[in-house]
């Protein structure tokens, strides 16, 4: 069987939805037919898991950082291109909008016959400063001229890109998120016990929330959400699972509120199905999105989900079946739903039920990698590789 040299770059790996889906597509990726390496920075919370996937080379490259940089972001092209070269990949495939323009036109620079990005989410969004949301625009613009397919995780994205002029449609392929789906249809947890470790009252109703500690996550919208919901149900508690640079701000506004013996930051967390399964109601309160993958989490452990009508969630929530969606930063609407849910315990169960349903094998991760692996020959058979492919690594 041919064997081609895969590597995959995506700039940190943190708990979130891009860097659980690269890492998903190395660790399923048929090991007899590529030669698949990763590339990234030398933080985040995944490092771990990303080490222990067999038979997968691991680099660590400290400069390829999110933030701009000219001169670090200048070296990290240098590296990336030496690598690339001296190890004589076949397909290079990027992940998030850093690791996307670098990694793209290292790839250029080096040869490689087969370049593709995931978007997990534009890199430019409304809320930017103008001028700057043009340069990141141009940046992709001028980068997908050199990418062979641009795989998209959500049909808004498309269109988002097509909208801002960036390649035509014909360079685009959606390819949706996949989980693994009896993780969390068939996780077996002990509710009481799990509360208890996360020091929440037992018998109370929870909600909470996955995600970074980031803007695009508006945190700080879920703290006013929640104050809004105590005052309604003053029972419930609520969690917050994750990190990130909002972290002490977020601190600050619990403290504000007089929230701190009702709202638990657990941090970042391993035992994602387990941490759902003890949830009443999950909440989103994203104010842009590519596709969160935390709804699909959500609905595999038939959670009822309250999320803002940002991107791809638009295409996951089904407003009024599986949950409900509302404008972003709309808190009074948010937490009206939410109340809605902790009253009508029937209609959240329905709600529940009804997005666990929803979840066909279009979202199960081994047919997500399926399709990845297709587009891998496709690409392949089209550019030569056959032929051509290097098998020194």
């Amino acid at each position: 069987m041919q064997r081609f040299n895969v590597l995959h770059i995506i700039t940190k790996l943190e708990l979130g939805g891009a860097q659980k889906s690269a890492l998903y597509i190395v660790t399923l990726l048929n090991k007899d037919r590529y030669n698949l390496s990763l590339v990234t920075s030398n933080e985040g919370v995944l490092i771990p898991d990303a080490l222990n996937i067999p038979k997968i080379n691991v680099s660590f490259l400290p400069t390829l950082k999110r933030t701009i940089d000219p001169i670090r972001d200048f070296l990290t092209l240098i590296s990336l291109t030496r690598f690339i070269k001296n190890k004589k990949f076949d397909i290079v495939h990027t992940h998030s909008s850093k690791a996307g323009i670098l990694g793209r036109w290292a790839a250029r620079f080096a040869g490689v016959p087969v370049i593709l990005h995931t978007i997990h989410g534009w890199g430019f969004h409304d809320r930017q400063n103008l001028l700057m949301r043009r340069f990141f625009i141009f940046l992709e613009r001028i980068t997908a001229k050199i990418t062979d397919k641009l795989i998209s995780v959500s049909q808004s994205d498309i269109k988002k890109g097509l909208d801002a002029g960036i390649a035509t449609a014909d360079k685009y392929t959606l390819i949706r998120y996949g989980i693994p789906i009896r993780e969390f249809t068939n996780c077996k947890v002990n509710i009481k016990k799990k509360k208890e470790e996360l020091g929440l009252k037992t018998d109370s109703p929870v909600v909470g929330m996955v995600a970074g500690f980031k803007p695009q996550k508006a945190p700080e919208d879920f703290l006013k959400v929640v104050a809004v919901v105590k005052k309604v149900f003053p029972e419930t508690k609520f969690l917050l699972v994750g990190d990130g640079i909002l972290r002490k701000k977020l601190e600050n506004l619990r403290n504000r509120f007089n929230l701190k013996n009702d709202l638990v930051f657990a941090g970042w967390r391993r035992d994602i199905p387990q941490i759902m399964s003890i949830l009443d109601v999950f909440v989103l309160t994203s104010l842009w999105e590519g596709s969160p993958i935390s709804l699909l989490e959500a609905m595999g452990c038939a959670l009822p989900i309250v999320a803002t009508s940002t991107g791809g969630a638009q295409e996951t929530v089904q407003n009024g079946i599986n949950g409900f969606l509302v404008s972003a930063g709309d808190i009074q609407a948010m937490a009206q739903r939410i109340v809605t849910l902790l009253e009508n315990k029937v209609l959240a169960c329905k709600m529940g039920q009804e997005g666990r349903k929803s979840l066909d094998f279009s979202f199960e991760i081994k047919y997500t990698v399926k399709q990845i692996d297709k587009l891998y020959q496709t690409l392949a058979d089209r550019s030569n590789l056959c032929q051509a492919t290097s098998l020194s690594f």
